[in-house]
């Protein structure tokens, strides 16, 4: 039976846990708010441990699920951090949406205890961490990465091994990014059709048969903006942070990316004007804020200066 110590019961972490428990397996958790920790427990066969020390003692594998790198990397020092009771041979596999630089310093403490470490974050949202159907991006050893797979399965219906240590952010945090654009591009494209009159129904019903179409103007669009719902599933923070990793890669590694970081800049202006806890999809409320449209009601544009 492999031993599995899970820590960040957050709104994906929880939910991928919950696939780890059970009466045949062996999952101890831990939550920087203990209740959130306790509250899990009652609900499924975990053990509840009160240090990232305690939690990790016993451990096969580890897994961490942090808003960023850094959360995971604080909990590596000190008499109450996982380096103080790691086994040699274990693994921590992170399921953060790290930055691959934080990542790699991790993985480099590890090594030096005989710890193997997969950064390996994961996509398809509380949805998908519900229904145990998550994208997982891995980067590390890969076969470091079989000999966790099966864990990784409970949770993950795709998993794809991307290169090494930093890969699986690197990818995790352009596919963001490009969730970014795709947002952006088509508030602003839908905006500029109302003040022309045409509906954003109409508009995203050819839209979405044309070459244009998305996963935010097919989905995300008409079930959250269209019906003004935008229901809370992921912090614009969270999206903030991820199009800056991507736009900061790209910096690093010399590459031209006008679009990156325009929409880094972009994402950065929105976070900052709506704050910590709207949804990501939120931010086409800021783009209505300084076009003054909003998507699905028309305003026609006179040729006078609004």
């Amino acid at each position: 039976m492999t031993r599995v110590a899970f820590l960040g019961l957050g709104a994906i972490g929880a939910p991928m846990a919950r696939h780890l428990a059970g009466p045949d397996a062996a999952l101890t958790v831990w939550n920087r708010t203990r209740s959130k920790a306790n509250a899990f427990a009652e609900l499924n066969a975990a053990q509840v441990a009160d240090t990232p020390a305690d939690a990790v003692k016993h451990a096969d594998v580890v897994i961490t699920c942090f808003p960023v790198s850094r959360d995971v990397e604080s909990l590596l020092d000190g008499a109450d951090g996982m380096l103080a009771t790691m086994r040699a041979g274990s693994a921590l596999v992170d399921c953060t949406s790290g930055d691959p630089a934080t990542s790699k310093r991790i993985a480099a403490r590890l090594a030096e205890h005989d710890i193997g470490f997969l950064d390996a974050p994961v996509s398809g949202g509380v949805a998908g961490a519900v229904s145990g159907t998550l994208t997982v991006m891995v980067g590390g050893d890969a076969a470091l990465l079989e000999r966790v797979r099966p864990v990784l399965e409970k949770f993950g219906k795709k998993i794809v091994h991307c290169g090494a240590i930093g890969s699986g952010d690197a990818l995790k945090a352009v596919n963001n990014a490009l969730l970014a654009m795709h947002i952006w591009g088509t508030a602003e494209g839908l905006l500029a059709l109302e003040k022309m009159g045409v509906r954003s129904e109409a508009a995203l019903d050819v839209i979405n048969t044309s070459s244009g179409r998305s996963n935010a103007s097919m989905n995300l669009f008409p079930e959250r903006v269209l019906n003004r719902s935008f229901p809370r599933t992921f912090r614009l923070a969270l999206l903030d942070k991820d199009a800056g990793i991507a736009a900061d890669l790209a910096r690093e590694l010399d590459m031209p990316s006008e679009l990156l970081q325009l929409t880094s800049q972009l994402f950065k202006k929105a976070h900052a004007t709506l704050g910590e806890e709207v949804d990501h999809m939120e931010a086409v409320k800021y783009i209505e804020q300084i076009s003054g449209a909003v998507v699905g009601q028309p305003a026609i544009h006179t040729g006078e200066k609004e």
